[in-house]
């Protein structure tokens, strides 16, 4: 009995999670289009509200596929949707364009990547395109005004640190993966989003001194931001840090006061 029980289960989680996909859209700003895949609550209903989750994907997945930035992450936001049901995003960066205003140069001697980014810049247009995306969904009544989220790796988890400054009082919880941002603008926002930050310890794409001196600055301006480090990790330390069993319930347990 129990074996059917367990087989009529599984087929039911399978339906449901087929029905669950994300859907294809594309956003038109300043003359050029933004890609974007967007996933609803299956029983969706606009008299209610649901929080917003932005999710920004790493250089390798740039484009305009409309598919590439569905690579990492996505089958788990499918997962835990029933469980956390939300509005959620993932815009695609064109293949000339990145997510944060940032130079780069290679270390000859540990072969690692030295980062720079600008404590004040206009946004490139990858940026504002996501920044005005946000703003048209924030008009919809079924949207949390109280429950904005905003999540990256790599690339997106520069552009993750770059959105909380440039938007430091919008986002609820972040949860910035092997990125990197200006300690110096971590003051505009550090009082007002709680960040989990993680970062594999031998990651060499990109170094795991960027999501330190964040933290660094997180506690020197007096919040609490929760760092995750991986021993013997890579760049791909977003496996790690999805697999984190609170990872869903840490974020969504935030909730910003609105005026």
């Amino acid at each position: 009995m129990k074996r059917i029980l367990l087989f009529v289960l599984c087929i039911g989680y399978t339906a449901i999670a087929q029905k669950q996909v994300f859907g294809k859209d594309a956003f038109e700003h300043q003359d050029k289009t933004l890609p974007y895949r967007i996933l609803k609550p299956i029983d969706f209903d606009e008299s209610k509200t649901y929080p917003l989750h932005i999710f920004l994907h790493g250089s390798g997945e740039r484009g305009n596929d409309n598919q590439a930035q569905l690579v990492h992450g996505s089958e788990l936001f499918i997962k835990q949707n029933a469980n956390y049901p939300a509005i959620v995003i993932f815009p695609q960066c064109p293949a000339d364009d990145y997510w944060a205003q940032r130079t780069y140069s290679t270390n000859e001697k540990t072969g690692a990547n030295v980062f720079k980014f600008p404590k004040q810049s206009k946004p490139t247009w990858a940026m504002s395109a996501v920044i005005a995306l946000i703003d048209q969904y924030l008009e919809e009544d079924y949207i949390d005004k109280s429950r904005v989220y905003l999540g990256g790796l790599s690339m997106g988890g520069m552009g993750t640190f770059e959105l909380l400054a440039r938007r430091p009082a919008l986002f609820a919880a972040a949860t910035p993966i092997c990125g990197g941002g200006n300690p110096d603008n971590v003051s505009k926002w550090a009082k007002e989003t709680p960040v989990w930050i993680f970062h594999g310890e031998e990651d060499k794409v990109v170094p795991p001194y960027y999501s330190k001196i964040m933290y660094r600055s997180l506690l020197k301006a007096k919040a609490k931001p929760k760092l995750t480090l991986y021993k013997s990790v890579g760049h791909n330390s977003w496996g790690r840090a999805f697999a984190e069993k609170k990872f869903f319930a840490w974020i969504y347990s935030k909730k910003r006061k609105i005026d």
